[in-house]
């Protein structure tokens, strides 16, 4: 029997991607579709790294393709293909880098070092290759956080190489100083160092590079933001209000230096008792998704105040890495998956928008 190519395209177009919610068609996923006899073969590419959801996306294509009259054999190879991006067009790009994602809070204290770390290893693990810098030059958590007691390598003695665990390139003020020294600097000083951490780090072919931010919206932030090709900022808040006070001052910030701010993470947001499994708000219900609200922004999800993710986190061994397959892996899974969707349909939403030139005449 002869397979109706249009069908058999139709049915493939039809399958909804189970991230973005919008069918292959309209993602223009499906490439490269072939019938030979009863087989099908297609590849499909995706603009997100998308490990864990990759299976169950094969499965619904290979049942797509079988109810169409005439296939009996069906092959579908699915990669990730992450588009590079920028906010700021000019800036010079990081080599070795394709995007850049800064992760702020606006105050200290909300749990933003863990969520950043996290987040790329979250990446990590759904297939993209990822690099962390501890942008808190007076107080880098990262070395800890990442389980590294190391100093960087220079080949050439003018550029340093960064340091790997979990599969994650990693470089911190912190592997350059004694974990007691004190970063007494000056604003010039901490900027200075900023950007020989970003621009004299060898990094080595990143789809991301997950900035952790100090508190703030000072030297740092702005240095970031006006010299790096930042392609987006997550807004790491507790739900209290005193925290969401300064949450929103960072998103106005980076809404007047021209960095899209791709969505909010509420952390601690809830806490369950380990022994009754009493429910209690500590630091107020919901305050982050309705900062999200009120700015328009992506909710991106919320994490409970959870003492496993703190001892993780402490030991070097956090919580993606430490329990993979637990609850608490998988909202930061889903938070970094939403993140990269976010930045894959900025990346598409520009490539599809009009050259327009204006041209004299006479």
């Amino acid at each position: 029997m002869t397979i109706d190519s249009t069908a058999l395209n139709t049915a493939l177009a039809r399958v909804v991607d189970p991230e973005t919610g919008r069918d292959l068609g309209a993602s223009e996923a499906l490439k490269n579709l072939q019938i030979h006899d009863g087989d099908v073969s297609l590849d499909v590419e995706l603009g997100y790294p998308a490990a864990t959801l990759i299976p169950a996306l094969r499965r619904a294509l290979v049942a797509a393709a079988r109810a169409v009259p005439g296939v009996d054999n069906v092959s579908v190879t699915i990669t990730s293909r992450i588009p590079s991006h920028s906010a700021r067009p000019g800036v010079q790009p990081l080599a070795g880098v394709r995007n850049v994602i800064a992760v702020g809070s606006g105050k200290g204290g909300v749990g933003k070092s863990t969520t950043a770390v996290n987040l790329a290893l979250a990446l990590a693990a759904e297939g993209a290759r990822v690099g962390i810098l501890d942008a808190d030059i007076h107080g880098p958590s990262l070395p800890m956080m990442m389980g590294i007691e190391a100093r960087p390598e220079s080949v050439d003695g003018k550029t340093m190489e960064p340091l790997e665990n979990y599969g994650v390139q990693v470089i911190s003020i912190g592997f350059l100083i004694d974990a007691d020294d004190a970063m007494v600097w000056r604003g010039a000083m901490t900027t200075q160092a900023l950007e020989h951490l970003l621009r004299q780090t060898n990094w080595h072919d990143l789809d991301y590079l997950v900035v952790d931010l100090p508190p703030g919206t000072g030297d740092i932030q702005l240095t970031l933001a006006q010299r790096v090709p930042l392609a987006g900022a997550v807004i790491v808040t507790t739900p209290q209000d005193v925290a969401l006070i300064d949450a929103r001052k960072a998103v106005k910030m980076f809404e007047k230096v021209g960095v899209p701010v791709l969505g909010v993470v509420e952390n601690m947001a809830v806490h369950v008792c380990s022994r009754c499994n009493h429910v209690e708000h500590i630091f107020g219900a919901d305050g982050g998704k309705r900062m999200a609200a009120d700015f328009g922004l992506d909710y991106l999800g919320a994490l409970p105040l959870a003492m496993q993710i703190r001892l993780q986190t402490d030991g070097g061994h956090p919580t993606v890495v430490a329990d993979p397959d637990g609850e608490l892996a998988g909202i930061y899974r889903n938070v970094a998956r939403r993140v990269a969707v976010g930045l894959a349909d900025r990346a598409r939403e520009l490539a599809r928008f009009p050259t327009i030139t204006i041209s004299e005449t006479t």
